[in-house]
Order: C-alpha cells, then sequence, then structure tokens
C-alpha cells in the first residue's frame, strides 16, 4: 500500500513537467526598458499578422543563395536575389543563420552578405524591419576565417580562471562584430555530466556552481557589464540549452533522458537562473525528451518555468529543425502543423525551420483558426523586435569591418594562448620527468601529434571541424611546436597511428606501431598524443568509451620499450585509459585548445609555462564506472570486511578538480568566521595558500562544502568556490571566500530551496573545519 502511495506522489510531482498545454498565454511584469518597449508596441501595432509570423521565421543561408538547392550553394558564394526577395518581402523572415556550403568566410564577404541581406529587409519592405542574423561562434569567431580562435568551453573550465573566460567571449564579441554579425549561439550551460554524450566538450563541466560561474563571465563578456549590446562592440549571447539536454539516459545526442523535477532544478537550472540574472538576452530550447515530452513541446518547461518563474524576457529560439522533429522524430504531432501549433502554445519564440517557409503559412492559419492566441503571437514578436531594438540594428543594421581594426590582433592571439596555456592539466608527473631538456631526443607519435583539426575540435570553421586544416595552416601542430623548441635533430615524427581525415572521425588509418617502437629505441623520452579526432551532436555518438584499440595497441608497445612516455590526451570527452595509464610516466589533458594549443603545450612540456589546469569533469576508470564528484554517499561504498569484494567505488581515473604543477602548493589556516550560522547569515572562509617550490606557478583554490546529514540524502560535496593565485617561490597569500546560508540549499522534497540545521564541514585540498547551522531556512528560489 505504501508503495502506491508513493506512486501516487512521484507522479503528482513529476507531471508539472510532462503537459503539454495549448493556453491562452497571459505575460507577466517583467523589468524591461520603457524607452525600448514603447518602439516596439509602436511597431507591433502596424504590423499585420503575416508580418508578425514572419519575424517569428529563421532560415539557413543556402536558402537564399544561388546554388542547386536550398541545401548547398554555388562558390564563390553570392545571394539569390530573387530567393532573398521571397524570404524577406514576401515571407516577412526575420532571422537568417548558418554559414553556406558549411564554411567559415572571411569577414569581408560577411559584410558583403550581410549588407545585401539589411539593405532588402530595411528598404525592401513595408516596415523596414532589420533582420537578426545568428551564427554558432562558441569558441570565437568560429565561422569566420582569420579569427582568434580559443579553447573550447571544456578547456576554458580547466583554467579555474574568470577574466580569461570573460576575455574570450570581449574578443568573440568584437571579431564577430567586425563580420556584421550580431548574435552568437554561445555559451552552452549545459553540464558535463556523461562522458558518452558528444557533446561534453562544449560544456564548462560536471559541477553546477562552475558552470554558472564561468557561464556569467561569457555572458558578461559578450554582452557586456551592463549588457547594452547596442555598442558594437558586443553581441547578445544565447543560453543553451534549455534545460537538462546533457541527462540523456543513452548517452547519446538527442535521445530521451528521464529526470526528477528536484535534480532538474538542483543541478541543471543553476547555470541559467545565473545567466538570466546576468541578462542573457536569448536561450535555445534543449533538442531532447525529458520524461517523455520534447521540450519543444512543454508549456510548464518553456512558458511557467521559463518565462514566468524565472522572468526571463528576452527571445525563446529553437534548435535547427526541432519543430518539424515533433512530428518527423518524436512522435507526438501528427503533422507539422500540429507541431507549429504545439512548440509555438509551448512558449517558442523563434523557429529554427531552417530549410523552407512552410513555418510561416502553417503558424498564419493556425492564428486564423484561432489554435495559436493572437497574445502568444504578439509576446514572441514583442521579444523578438526587443532584442533587435536592444541590440541597436533599427539605427545600424550592419556594422563594418573596417570599424575593427584590432580583429586577429597579436593581443587577441596572446589571450587565446593564455588560455590554451592555463587549461593543460599536468595529472601525472612520476620521477620529475617533465620538464623536458630542452636537448633530449623525443619522439612525438600517435595521431594527434600533428593535426589542427584534433586541437581544435567540433565548430571550427565547419560544423564537424573537418575543415579546419584548409583554414589553421598558419598555427602549429603539436609537432611543429615541439620542433621550434627542441629543433629537427632532436625530435623524430612517426605517427603510428593517423586518423581519416575524409569527413569521419572514428576511423583510423596507416597504423604501423613497430615503427614507432623502433624510433623509440633511439631517443631519451615519448611523446604520445593521444585523444579523438573532431566530431559534435549525432556524428560523435559512440558505443564505446575506450580509447581506441589501435591507440591502446600503440601505448602499450611504447611502455614496454622502458622508455618515459608522456602521454598527452587531446580530446573532447575523458576516454577510457586504464588499460595502459599506470604504464605512463606522465600524463598531460590538453582538452581541445585551439589554434595556439601546440605552442602552449610545448612550453608546458620544456617548463616555459608551469600547468595550472583543474580538471572540470572526473574522469572515469572503467565503462560502468560513470559517477561525478558530487555523488551520493551510496554511489562510493567500498569493500567492508568480512563482506564480498564488490566493486562499488567511485573508481575515478583522476578526480574532478585534479591538477598539478612543477612547484609546491601547501595550504594552512583554514578558518570560518561564523562557527553557527542563524538564519539567511553572510560568512568568510579563508585559507592560506604558499608556494614551497622553487618556481613560479599558479594555483586554482578550490573549496567545497559538505552537508553531513539532511532529509534528502546529501551530496558527498559541493563546490562552492574557486580563486586562482598566482604565487613567487615562498610566496603566500590568503584566499577569502565569501558566503551566504543560501549558498547551502538544497531543493527538498516539496521543491522548495532550503537549508537544515545541522552540521556542515567546509574543506580546502586536504584541510577541514566545521560549522552548523542552527535553525531551517527556506528560500524562493
Amino acid at each position: 500500500m505504501r508503495f502506491k502511495w508513493l506512486l501516487v506522489i512521484l507522479l503528482f510531482v513529476f507531471s508539472g513537467l510532462n503537459s503539454i498545454q495549448a493556453q491562452q498565454y497571459v505575460p507577466v511584469a517583467q523589468k524591461i526598458d520603457p524607452k525600448v518597449e514603447a518602439k516596439v508596441d509602436k511597431l507591433l501595432s502596424k504590423m499585420t499578422l503575416e508580418e508578425k509570423v514572419g519575424q517569428m521565421c529563421q532560415v539557413t543561408l543556402d536558402v537564399i543563395t544561388k546554388g542547386p538547392n536550398q541545401f548547398s550553394s554555388d562558390e564563390p558564394l553570392q545571394l539569390d536575389t530573387s530567393l532573398v526577395r521571397k524570404a524577406l518581402v514576401d515571407y516577412k523572415v526575420g532571422s537568417i543563420l548558418n554559414t553556406a556550403n558549411n564554411r567559415a568566410r572571411t569577414p569581408q564577404k560577411w559584410n558583403e552578405i550581410i549588407s545585401q541581406l539589411q539593405k532588402v529587409a530595411t528598404k525592401e519592405t513595408r516596415l523596414g524591419i532589420p533582420i537578426i542574423y545568428g551564427i554558432d561562434g562558441i569558441h570565437g569567431a568560429t565561422y569566420t576565417a582569420g579569427a582568434t580562435i580559443f579553447p573550447q568551453e571544456i578547456a576554458m573550465a580547466a583554467t579555474r580562471n574568470r577574466t580569461l573566460v570573460r576575455k574570450e567571449a570581449e574578443v568573440s564579441a568584437y571579431e564577430t562584430r567586425a563580420c556584421g554579425i550580431p548574435w552568437t549561439f554561445s555559451p552552452v550551460l549545459d553540464l558535463g555530466i556523461d562522458p558518452r554524450w558528444p557533446r561534453m566538450w562544449e560544456t564548462f563541466g560536471e559541477d553546477p556552481y562552475l558552470v554558472a560561474q564561468m557561464g556569467y563571465q561569457m555572458i558578461k563578456g559578450y554582452e557586456g557589464e551592463n549588457n547594452d549590446i547596442d555598442n558594437p562592440v558586443h553581441v547578445a549571447s544565447c543560453m543553451k540549452h534549455f534545460l537538462g539536454y546533457s541527462a540523456a539516459k543513452s548517452g547519446k545526442d538527442r535521445t530521451p533522458a528521464w529526470l526528477p523535477e528536484i535534480d532538474l532544478r538542483e543541478r541543471h537550472l543553476v547555470s541559467f537562473k545565473k545567466a538570466i540574472n546576468a541578462g542573457a538576452h536569448t536561450v535555445m530550447i534543449n533538442s531532447g525528451i525529458i520524461n517523455g515530452v520534447p521540450v519543444h513541446a512543454s508549456y510548464d518547461i518553456i512558458t511557467k518555468l521559463l518565462k514566468q518563474e524565472l522572468g526571463f524576457n528576452g527571445l525563446v529560439v529553437t534548435d535547427w529543425a526541432d519543430i518539424e522533429n515533433l512530428h518527423n522524430r518524436d512522435k507526438v504531432a501528427k503533422t507539422q502543423k500540429e507541431a507549429v501549433k504545439m512548440a509555438i502554445n509551448a512558449g517558442i519564440d523563434m523557429s529554427m525551420v531552417p530549410y523552407n517557409f512552410d513555418f510561416c503559412d502553417y503558424l498564419t492559419e493556425l492564428v486564423k483558426e484561432g489554435e495559436v492566441p493572437m497574445s502568444r503571437i504578439d509576446d514572441a514578436v514583442r521579444r523578438i523586435l526587443r532584442v533587435k531594438y536592444e541590440l541597436g540594428l533599427f539605427k545600424t543594421p550592419v556594422t563594418r569591418m573596417a570599424d575593427y581594426p584590432d580583429f586577429a590582433s597579436k593581443k587577441f592571439e596572446n589571450d587565446a594562448y593564455e588560455a590554451a596555456a592555463e587549461a593543460i592539466t599536468l595529472l601525472r608527473n612520476n620521477n620529475h620527468v617533465l620538464p623536458l631538456s630542452a636537448h633530449a631526443k623525443i619522439l612525438v607519435t600517435g595521431p594527434n601529434a600533428n593535426s589542427m583539426r584534433t586541437l581544435n575540435g567540433g565548430w571550427t570553421y565547419s560544423w564537424q571541424g573537418e575543415k579546419v586544416e584548409e583554414f589553421a595552416g598558419k598555427y602549429n601542430t603539436i609537432l611543429e611546436a615541439i620542433r621550434n623548441h627542441a629543433g629537427d635533430k632532436n625530435v623524430t615524427y612517426v605517427p603510428g597511428v593517423e586518423y581519416k581525415m575524409d569527413g569521419t572521425y572514428n576511423e583510423e588509418q596507416n597504423v604501423d606501431i613497430d615503427a614507432a617502437v623502433k624510433a623509440a629505441a633511439n631517443v631519451d623520452a615519448v611523446v604520445l598524443c593521444l585523444g579523438e579526432n573532431t566530431y559534435t551532436e549525432k556524428p560523435g555518438d559512440l558505443n564505446d568509451l575506450y580509447i581506441s584499440d589501435n591507440q591502446t595497441a600503440l601505448a602499450k608497445a611504447l611502455s614496454a620499450t622502458g622508455k618515459p612516455v608522456i602521454l598527452v590526451l587531446n580530446e573532447g570527452r575523458p576516454r577510457l585509459i586504464s588499460k595502459f595509464a599506470d604504464q605512463m610516466q606522465a600524463i598531460l589533458q590538453i582538452y581541445l585548445p585551439g589554434n595556439f594549443g601546440g605552442d602552449a603545450l610545448a612550453d608546458v612540456l620544456y617548463g616555459k609555462v608551469n600547468p595550472s589546469g583543474k580538471l572540470p569533469y572526473t574522469y572515469p576508470r572503467y565503462p560502468n564506472s560513470l559517477v561525478v564528484y558530487n555523488h551520493k554517499p551510496s554511489e562510493a561504498q567500498k569493500k567492508m570486511e568480512g563482506m564480498y569484494n564488490y566493486e562499488g567505488d567511485v573508481g575515478s581515473q583522476f578526480p574532478f578538480g585534479a591538477g598539478l604543477s612543477y612547484t609546491d602548493f601547501t595550504y594552512s589556516d583554514l578558518k570560518i568566521n561564523k562557527s553557527e550560522l542563524d538564519g539567511k547569515d553572510d560568512f568568510t572562509i579563508s585559507v592560506t595558500v604558499k608556494n614551497t617550490g622553487d618556481r613560479e606557478g599558479k594555483e586554482a583554490v578550490q573549496l567545497y562544502i559538505s552537508d553531513l546529514y539532511a532529509s534528502i540524502t546529501p551530496d558527498v560535496k559541493r563546490l562552492r568556490g574557486f580563486e586562482k593565485v598566482d604565487l613567487r617561490p615562498g610566496e603566500a597569500k590568503t584566499v577569502t571566500f565569501h558566503l551566504n546560508t543560501r549558498d547551502l540549499a538544497f531543493v527538498n522534497h516539496q521543491l522548495k530551496y532550503v537549508v537544515e540545521e545541522g552540521k556542515f564541514v567546509a574543506s580546502v585540498a586536504n584541510l577541514t573545519v566545521p560549522f552548523s547551522v542552527k535553525n531551517t531556512q527556506t528560500f524562493d528560489r
């Protein structure tokens, strides 16, 4: 009987995420600029239904260019005047996205194309409403030839350096605007909790606090401290992907997730709440399904949670073809027209269609038939126009390359290099094999040793990153950077294994392990560069998390030579290396460091740079041990005396937050200024860190807090602060973290944020300090 009642309660709790409603939309009062709103209301009052619906439509660039069909374009790229007019004049389309033929363009070509589009939109339409152009610029202006390319988000998280993240976004905004593009589909705020998921590298890692902090900095970098996106060096940011996208049960892209609302709110919502508070102007919706309901059809998630509860007043855009997917893939809509009805009534403002204009026809019919209320249309268009006015597009429809003299400047390149260098994470350094002597003879080997493509990853010059070599030839691969340090005579290169470079990401060729073993006989050390080729989204799905058999065989064969092997991991997610990791004398994780990753790695290998990165995820040891660091106590049960030797521990290869240095840091004097908290108290935790080694180094000081007992089983610990300090030999600094009792809260069974009375422990490195909360407190959110 108790089980039946529990089932009823659970169904009631989860039902809020599972309903698809087509009800009258009632906008809520939100803080907006009254001057902008007056302009929006005035323009909206003049618009016909067709003009409003057109604003809600977004098509890809290939649809309006000269070429054989809407999926591809002729080269050199040119707009098709008749197709442009069909889109912008006939269908009144309000937004264009993406590049053509899946390839980067020069900033001059971007200026040319977007200027032509804005001329038609502003001069040849009845109301002269400019379009808003959007692009996937996720680690720089990544669809622009010659732009400054930074490390991917997962590497930026490893820096634990908020300043570098903001710099990246500022540079990206500047160079995106130089192209005339005002809107970037970034940052990704999903949690990187599952290494099977092919978009893990697009995230800031597995911890909600870390993701929220880095996401906040990226949004402020894109939009400016005051979110003044009409400033021509700022762009509108786009939070991705609301909500729970990375929690797919299968670990594969765009597959269903089953998420209790407690988990959704306590983990997945944290970064988005922080981003909304940061003023992010737009958001993209999760392409997946939560508890059986496609998120693009969820009124409860898009309208009730995002727009009403969180107070988001910006623009809500779909992901690629996801309204069509409600019918084609997810089978919740019997027709495409019904799919449009579901999504718009759920709260979608703009449809990334992207290849036709059927959306406009269907939505116009639905409004005339009374199936979609005009209040819902007006709300959507108001949000779109609001962003366009705030971007200054009515005054300056397109910015000009000539006004951006710092495009691809040396200063920007130095910022990208610095980020790549600080991201590199030293995970092992047995017998101080690193740094290398400048005169040591080195064998460089492995499929990632001589590839710019693998340094950058997907979303670089093309969707899957397969065109990187065409655009990044002037930068240094790992091999080239090492040769620049040591000279050709001291460096031997034998790949051992190579990737196919035909667009596939996981196929290998030219396997000659014997040649690599033979070459190792004449060197002092081996730099073994393993990992992955480029991928993202569905093409990156995999069935085996272990690193490839060929790479494993190469690593084992080289370790058997007796020469010190320095393993360099160049990968978007932690591929399992437990079959050979113990035989590696040193291990470095460089993630996807961008165009300057080879230079940064060489500088670390030879000691010019002291590594300071920290893992932003738990590196698993086994395929059935994919447990994040902030797990529940029962997820890490070890063998107990007299019991079976069961394998119930976490089983990580390297823990979250791991990262060594060439110097030593000692922690002392961990203190809390209030040992007992009462009410909604502010409090501080401080610790002193000292460089006790013989070289300067940077250290990321990480604060964790554990709730020892709670009404819902607590996480073993949670990250609640981090600061990066630079210390000279012998220098010490005191780092102080400022917190509030709210920072200790969890979501309870009533979906309230609560801090319960009881005992807590704060920890930094190997130090701990206890404290307590005297009275239970409930917080709004």
